[in-house]
Order: structure tokens, then C-alpha cells, then sequence
């Protein structure tokens, strides 16, 4: 079943192309506070402390505000940081609208339609932002609520107002949500967790920094990024990545604002996810990963000016 899809159009201004929004050039970037420290848990003897030291290393020298999260179900390993510290989501939160539609689904046991499966497909892959702003006002605020009660993802907060790229996630919440499309559970079903994971292993070449670089060539990568500018706090960048092989089965999160520039956090999440990658698999060649440009190519997505 197809039907003619209905954009809201958007008032674009000169100014800045994000993933998932529109802004002001920032006037500025805050300097990092006192680098803090990242706690982790293993069950493997020395791991939790030498991804404690080697975390922390990858981004002391950094400027800008990192919140990490770590979760390997074969060593039970944790690593968090700033886990539950609020980010505006930029394009993350596509994740979160393709859970909730085929959640809101599997309620009345039906099949996506082939307008919401291709809508479905561009948001993940291509980062489509008005695919994402259709499925967005399909879902209303309501049901993306009702799964994140559903999820347990309690401090997410939904953008109002259509405004899907201002969305309120943390570490904390963003983890949970890859654990659900990573393991069984009562709330997304095989098919669609299989689902979500196929598109996030198909996002397309350009898209595919942040967590998994540095993720060893047995590894199978399931990514998804965002990113944009607004007139505080500078760049928002962010990555959340699932990794499954090599003996490991393995979700990062990190979340990232006060960049001067898009690459300036792509690089700080970049030596974050080098150093997890190494650490869980110390004798695993590490695949190369691409490195995007400085200007990021997605559509324009208007945002409140404030």
C-alpha cells in the first residue's frame, strides 16, 4: 500500500546544513571542564581498568562535553560516562522513530507497508531527513512515548512541535535501546530488531564513522550518526554503534557537543571507539574506516531559531 507523501515545508535560511536541523552559525565553542573520569566494570580481569585509563586518554585533550557508553555481553563489560547528561539527538533519534514504528506495528501484528518500509530505509541509510519527518508525524508524540515508556528509555525526551532533531537522549537511554535491537526481548520482536540492524549495516559509505572506527574486520558494524550546529554549544555530534563477531557482541554510545567543527567531534568519537575496539580485541586487525569531510550533505530541516 503506497500514498502520496505530505512535507511540511520549512522556511530555510543561510545558515548551517545538520543532520536533522537547521541553525544559526555558533558564535562560539565552551572549553572542556576538568576531564573526568570514566567508570567500567568486567568480569575479564584488567579490562575495566585499562579502558578506564585508555577512554579517558582518547578524549582528555579534547575540548567539548563527551558522555560514553559501553556494554560487551561476552566479558560483561560497562564503561559510562555523563550517562545521563541530555543532547540535543541531530539524526540518532532515527533510530528510536524505526523502533517505534515497528513496535506500534507488531501491536495490531501487521506488516510495514511499502510506503513506510521505503520511508524506513532512506531515514537509516541515507539519513533522510524528510523520510524521518514523515514517519515522525505518522507516529506523533504519543506513540514515539509510548515506546520509550515501553523501552524503559525514561529520559529521552521527544522534540515538540515536529522538531524530531531536538529530541532530549542520553547514554544511558541510547544504550538501552541497541540492547533491545541486539538481543530477544518482549518489546521489538526478531523480525524487527533483524530489521533495524539490517538497515543500520547498510548506512551508506559517508555515514559511516564515529563508533566503528577501528572495529576489527571479523566484526560485523551497525552504525548510526548525527550531527548539527545551533548558536549554543557548537556542533552536536554523536555516534551509536552495535558490533557483532570476533567472539564479541558489543554496543557504544557517545554523544558529543562543544565542537568547533562537525570533524572536531568526529575525531573525538573516532579516538573513543579506536580505543573500546582495541581493548576488547587486542589481536584483531583493525579495518579502515571512512573519515568524513568538515560539511555534512543532508537535507535542510528547519529548527526554532532559539
Amino acid at each position: 500500500m503506497t500514498r502520496r507523501i505530505s512535507i511540511r515545508a520549512a522556511r530555510v535560511l543561510p545558515a548551517v546544513v545538520a543532520a536533522g536541523v537547521l541553525v544559526p552559525v555558533a558564535a562560539g565553542v565552551a572549553p572542556a571542564a576538568t576531564t573526568p573520569q570514566v567508570s567500567c566494570t568486567s568480569d575479564k580481569a584488567g579490562l575495566a581498568a585499562k579502558l578506564q585509563k585508555d577512554i579517558t586518554a582518547a578524549f582528555a585533550s579534547r575540548k567539548g562535553t563527551v558522555a560514553v557508553g559501553l556494554h560487551d555481553r561476552t566479558t560483561n563489560t560497562t564503561c559510562s560516562l555523563r550517562a545521563t547528561s541530555s543532547y540535543d539527538s541531530a539524526s540518532v533519534v532515527k533510530v528510536t522513530v524505526l523502533a517505534t514504528l515497528l513496535w506500534d506495528a507488531k501491536k495490531t501484528n501487521r506488516y510495514l507497508t511499502t510506503r513506510e518500509a521505503n520511508l524506513a530505509t532512506a531515514m537509516i541509510t541515507k539519513s533522510d531527513n524528510a523520510a524521518t519527518t514523515s514517519l515522525w508525524k505518522q507516529l506523533g508524540t504519543t506513540k514515539v512515548k509510548g515506546f520509550l515508556k515501553a523501552a524503559g528509555m525514561t529520559r529521552t525526551v521527544p522534540g515538540s512541535g515536529g522538531y524530531w532533531g531536538l529530541t532530549q537522549i542520553n547514554v544511558q537511554d541510547e544504550q538501552k535501546l541497541l540492547s533491545l535491537v541486539t538481543a530477544k526481548n518482549s518489546v521489538l520482536s526478531d523480525n524487527s530488531r533483524a530489521y533495524i540492524l539490517k538497515l543500520m549495516g547498510k548506512v551508506v559509505s559517508s555515514q559511516r564513522w564515529g563508533t566503528p572506527a577501528g572495529a576489527p574486520s571479523s566484526v560485523a558494524v551497525h552504525v548510526k550518526n548525527g550531527w548539527l550546529e545551533r548558536s549554543t554549544h557548537g556542533w552536536r555530534v554523536h555516534s551509536i554503534g552495535a558490533f557483532q563477531g570476533g567472539g564479541h557482541d558489543y554496543t557504544i554510545s557517545v554523544l558529543t557537543h562543544g565542537n568547533s567543527t562537525m570533524s572536531y567531534g568526529v575525531d573525538t568519537i573516532q579516538a573513543v571507539a579506536r580505543a573500546i575496539h582495541k581493548d576488547l580485541t587486542p589481536t584483531a586487525p583493525a579495518a579502515s574506516r571512512y573519515t568524513p569531510t568538515s560539511t555534512p550533505k543532508e537535507a535542510f530541516v528547519a529548527v526554532p531559531q532559539k
